[in-house]
């Protein structure tokens, strides 16, 4: 499926019919070809690529090997044992189904590599926050498809940077905020979409806070990591365990709650709740006008104000509630909740608000690989929910109201907080 000159696809297609016109029919393709037993054609399978093999990386490779037409060809990562793991993931799934051994997948300390083979249609970056950008640009340039973790950027700049690479090199994009593929939070954003609670007048998102940093004394760095590969783009500072911990820890590392890598809750968690108010306010393309933060006066919370008038509160209690003149909507995981309760049971006719259904995120991304068509969470959608994440962040900095001008992506009247916008890379790194 590599679109360099003529595809894989497109190869095969035309070598079958070449053999078959010499010949004359009949002909009798080899099963190695077309797949029997209604699995998808070599012709049709999408290669796969991994970069990151942490602990998100693991769910990932096992959900895109039990993806339909896809065959997992390498992985990357800078801690060896991480990157071993995934290995065997990918090859003791293989080797399961054929019944046979199967080494087929291979390594690579440096993505670079990976992006340079031509057989590898598609990548899945769930890298630290901090390498996202690199990572998604380079992969452009290669002719990737592209599915990235969320959240998708470190900074507004970055993300606007890889929505500028995906459209350019024309690739198809998935953001992995996986809850649009969640029917709860689909139909409670239809609800809020069609006026089922009247005219909404804020949102409520429960995520964590701005990340906590702290610092950590310097630990020898293990034999199994490159630790200066790891840091990339970001400034040197010493190795310690909480940033990249061993194998044997199961949890997520905490890398995320120091601001050189990640935003803390705020983005973390905020990738996805954000994500949600977005949907249910129709602001896929567009953002607040106004971030104000906590004062312990007139504002207790986090607050960003709309052009439309609605307001949205940062809160603790984990979930999305959009509260309108003449109802509610409650959404979460697993959890849909309305008032008044019959709202829940609404069925929308043709002539209603009906967004886009989904109910497996991997598979949507596959299809519109196939297609060449956008999936659900496209990369501007990543773009801007990301966006209100790290606008609400630089409120928490600069502890003062800021304007925005979501056209523009600028602070208005406000050079300081432009320039948290973007941050300066480690050479020899850069968008």
């Amino acid at each position: 499926m590599t679109r360099v000159g003529m595809d894989r696809r497109g190869f095969i297609k035309r070598a079958a019919g070449t053999v078959a016109a010499a010949v004359g029919f009949p002909y009798v393709v080899p099963s190695s070809v077309f797949a029997q037993g209604g699995q998808t054609p070599p012709s049709e399978r999408i290669t796969l690529g991994f970069i990151g093999c942490g602990k998100q990386s693991q769910h990932l490779t096992r959900s895109f090997l039990n993806s339909p037409g896809t065959h997992v060809v390498a992985a990357c990562d800078v801690d060896k044992l991480k990157l071993a793991r995934n290995k065997k993931i990918v090859e003791d799934h293989y080797a399961g189904k054929s019944g046979a051994s199967y080494k087929g997948c291979d390594t690579y300390r440096d993505f670079r590599e990976l992006l340079a083979r031509s057989d590898i249609d598609a990548v899945v970056i769930s890298t630290p926050d901090h390498w996202h950008a690199i990572g998604v640009i380079e992969s452009c340039k290669a002719g990737k498809d592209i599915y990235c973790e969320k959240p998708l950027s470190q900074t507004v700049a970055e993300a606007r940077a890889m929505v500028n690479a995906v459209r350019k090199y024309d690739r198809v994009f998935q953001t992995g905020s996986m809850q649009r593929s969640d029917w709860h939070f689909r139909l409670g954003c239809e609800l809020v979409r069609n006026g089922y609670i009247g005219q909404l007048q804020h949102v409520t998102v429960g995520i964590g806070g701005p990340p906590g940093d702290r610092p950590l004394p310097a630990q020898p760095v293990p034999d199994y990591l490159d630790w200066d590969m790891w840091l990339g783009p970001v400034p040197w500072r010493p190795y310690n365990e909480e940033l990249s911990p061993n194998i044997s820890f199961d949890g997520f590392p905490n890398w995320r709650n120091h601001s050189e890598f990640g935003g803390g809750g705020m983005t973390d968690w905020g990738a996805h709740h954000f994500d949600i108010a977005q949907w249910g306010l129709g602001m896929d393309e567009s953002g607040p006008v106004e971030i104000i933060p906590p004062d312990g006066k007139d504002y207790t919370v986090l607050t960003y104000k709309y052009a439309n008038g609605v307001t949205m509160f940062r809160d603790n209690a984990n979930g999305v509630l959009f509260t309108g003149t003449e109802g509610k909507v409650e959404t979460n995981r697993g959890h849909l909740k309305t008032w008044p309760d019959e709202l829940k049971d609404v069925k929308l006719g043709a002539d209603k608000i009906h967004l886009y259904e989904c109910n497996n995120h991997y598979v949507d991304w596959l299809d519109a690989i196939r297609k060449r068509s956008k999936p659900i969470c496209d990369i501007e959608i990543g773009c801007r929910s990301v966006t209100v994440c790290h606008l609400g962040n630089i409120a928490y900095k600069l502890q003062r109201p800021l304007k925005w001008d979501p056209a523009r992506e600028v602070f208005v009247g406000d050079d300081e907080a432009n320039r948290l916008l973007s941050r300066a890379y480690r050479s020899p790194w850069h968008l």
